[in-house]
């Protein structure tokens, strides 16, 4: 099994759509056939924001403007007394530009959740704490509405 020897950095995106919010079911590892924001790793000579509006296009379709960075952290799993991965993640709300929502790369499916609803997802703790990060700064700021996309995609 492959080990990490350095960390790796990733990006997330929080698009909130009339009270829902994008989230995706991994198809790959890590955390495959979890449900999560959408987003990926960095490449090199890649910005942050450059990184994060791409792969928002490959995994769901959508093309957005990232705002605010609402959470950095880190995301390790060790084996024994090595890490198998170390990711350095930053999250940020972002605003729907255009696209039509589908699941491409990473994801199996995309959907559009109400926040009534996140508990059925099953969310990872970070994810969960983003994502209501999210919901609280898109109503202070007034996000503009993207069309209406659905709730489940494959």
């Amino acid at each position: 099994m492959k080990h990490a020897d350095h960390p790796s950095v990733g990006v997330g995106g929080v698009v909130i759509h009339e009270g829902k919010v994008l989230l995706v079911r991994r198809g790959k590892e890590p955390l495959r056939g979890r449900w999560l924001i959408p987003g990926g790793t960095v490449e090199l000579g890649e910005s942050l924001e450059a990184a994060l509006v791409r792969e928002m296009q490959e995994e769901t379709g959508v093309t957005v403007r990232p705002l605010d960075v609402l959470l950095v952290f880190d995301r390790i799993l060790r084996e024994a007394e090595r890490v198998r991965y170390h990711y350095v993640i930053v999250d940020y709300l972002c605003e729907y530009v255009a696209g039509q929502v589908r699941a491409g790369s990473d994801a199996d499916e995309a959907a559009f959740v109400g926040e009534a609803d996140l508990g059925a997802f099953d969310l990872p703790d970070k994810a969960m704490q983003v994502v209501r990060e999210g919901f609280r700064r898109a109503a202070t700021q007034g996000l503009p509405a993207m069309p209406n996309c659905g709730t489940i995609l494959k």
